[in-house]
């Protein structure tokens, strides 16, 4: 079975970008099985990078090669890595990405991707690292070559922490992480968090230019244009508009307050 390598990226589609990593690809593993995740992550937004691919990553099968290129400090002297998490292999650089992704876990095995025998080229471009050092690394992953033989073993990733929820027994305090491209507002409260507090009792959420009372189970709960507080497919509370977009609708941008009360 031919492996999956999947990429990530804050490239578009408009330039080459992803079609070079792409090729770079297919010309070293044939038979590679490549899957977009995402190439609509805005421009050097490391967090988002991080949360849409672990939205996505442990839905692949076994062996999938992860390939996540966000990279603004590219050329510098941040490290480009290569990591096994389980059964799951992640490429891209060293910024912060990988950390979140995997929520503090420690990576099985972890190296420096530092022999340019498995690059592209061994002198690459300093503003392009997908193209001449992970791509080529992820190829080389699907064709089988063991993570140890890539690079020089690490102990540690440079860390990165997701702003956490302010919770007691009155409610939580959580921000907007993610606006989909429907205007739902995906905020870092979770289900679990709630229901551990709510204890039966009412809720009221402020978020944006709006109050929002209980939680709904479906976008059409509420009329169409109306808004909704709702879990989403990850357990994570939204803000959301049946068949409209909330971020529109309710002035909201990632990184704004949503306050849940229980009353």
């Amino acid at each position: 079975m031919s492996a999956i390598i999947t990429l990530t990226t804050d490239f578009g589609t408009q330039d080459a970008y992803v079609g070079a990593m792409k090729g770079v690809i297919l010309s070293l593993c044939p038979d590679a099985r490549i899957v977009d995740v995402s190439h609509a992550i805005a421009p050097q937004d490391i967090m988002e990078c991080s949360f849409v691919l672990r939205d996505a990553a442990w839905y692949f099968p076994a062996g999938a090669i992860h390939l996540a290129v966000v990279d603004p400090g590219v050329g510098t002297d941040r490290r480009p890595v290569a990591l096994r998490c389980g059964e799951h292999f992640f490429t891209g650089p060293d910024n912060g990405i990988f950390p979140l992704i995997l929520d503090g876990t420690a990576p099985d095995v972890c190296v420096c991707l530092d022999r340019p025998e498995f690059w592209r080229s061994a002198t690459p471009s300093r503003t392009f690292h997908g193209r001449d050092i992970f791509a080529a690394v992820a190829a080389h992953l699907a064709n089988g070559v063991p993570i140890e033989r890539l690079g020089s073993a690490i102990e540690e990733l440079t860390p990165m922490k997701w702003a956490l929820p302010i919770m007691d027994d009155q409610g939580v305090q959580g921000w907007v992480v993610h606006i989909d491209r429907f205007g739902n507002c995906i905020t870092n409260i979770s289900r679990e968090m709630v229901e551990e507090r709510q204890a039966g009792r009412p809720i009221k959420c402020f978020a944006g230019n709006t109050i929002l009372e209980g939680i709904r189970h479906t976008y059409a709960s509420v009329e169409t244009g109306e808004p909704l507080l709702q879990y989403n497919s990850s357990n994570l509370l939204e803000v959301a508009v049946n068949s409209g977009n909330a971020a529109e609708l309710l002035g909201i941008r990632k990184g704004n307050p949503v306050n849940i009360l229980f009353s």
